[in-house]
């Protein structure tokens, strides 16, 4: 692990994983460990990942202020990562709820990208709403599998806001495709690895400015991946394709089979992917 200081003065760490160009990394949750992430897959043979643990996460310090965790906060965090890492531009890749401090950083600093990759990306930050809907059909691609009607019950109790904390339990499966002993050790360690005060905090009031991000990312003429599962609930691929259709220079990929963590579930095919697009 190495480590650099925030403009507030708190200590902030980041891993090197791999060799060549870097490529910054963004962790989800929100707010969780980027040890998540592992390799994502094996991407560290193509590029030099560079995985950031945010304020609060990981091996990075607790700040003085809670209110710094709020999204738009941590945008700083990441131009000091870049500045401390000697880039004048980097590649950017973000996961799910990174995504939103990813679409800030690039409302921010635009000329500091140079490649932008969003991994099954929360939407918050662009005010793309995820009807109940659209979870429910995209969960029914499952229903073939053994644990789907549980499952579904909960997460219909969920999106007609009934769920209990058993529900979002209960609802595990369908962010992975594959229920197996892999994804039941992802799922429990991730538990482990969020802080939940940060958490709460992450999209605060104030966080987010949905259409100025919108008229900014259509500013943005790099170019950008939006990667999608094709059974993932939490970004289901409709809702991924109006996200890359806010980029002027967007393209959308859907990994068959594929929950919220496409890494786990084909590595093969995520890497190639991602790795074909950064270059």
């Amino acid at each position: 692990m190495s480590d650099f200081f925030a403009q507030d003065g708190t200590k902030l760490a980041y891993q090197r994983l791999g060799d060549g160009a870097p490529v910054v990394c963004l962790a989800g949750g929100p707010m969780q460990d980027s040890a998540y992430l592992g390799d994502l897959g094996g991407l560290s043979a193509h590029r030099q990942l560079i995985m950031l643990d945010l304020r609060g996460t990981g091996r990075s310090a607790t700040p003085e202020s809670a209110a710094s965790y709020r999204c738009d906060r941590l945008v700083d965090d990441v131009d000091a990562l870049r500045e401390h890492l000697g880039l004048d531009r980097m590649d950017l890749l973000a996961h799910s709820a990174g995504a939103n401090l990813a679409a800030l950083y690039v409302g921010r600093h635009p000329e500091r990208v140079s490649r932008l990759a969003l991994i099954t990306p929360s939407t918050r930050a662009v005010g793309i709403t995820i009807t109940g809907d659209v979870r429910r059909e995209t969960a029914r691609l499952r229903r073939d599998e053994p644990w789907f009607p549980a499952a579904f019950a909960a997460l219909t109790a969920i999106t007609e806001e009934k769920g209990t904390e058993e529900s979002w339990r209960a609802i595990a499966p369908f962010y992975y495709g594959r229920w197996d002993e892999a994804a039941r050790s992802h799922q429990a360690a991730g538990d482990e690895q969020t802080n939940s005060e940060a958490a709460a905090v992450f999209g605060a009031d104030g966080a987010f400015d949905p259409d100025a991000t919108r008229a900014a990312l259509a500013r943005f003429e790099q170019p950008v991946l939006l990667l999608a599962g094709e059974v993932d609930l939490a970004a289901p691929p409709r809702t991924v394709a109006d996200f890359t259709g806010l980029f002027p220079n967007a393209e959308l990929a859907v990994q068959p089979a594929a929950g919220h963590f496409p890494w786990l579930d084909d590595a093969d095919r995520f890497v190639a992917t991602t790795a074909a697009f950064l270059g």
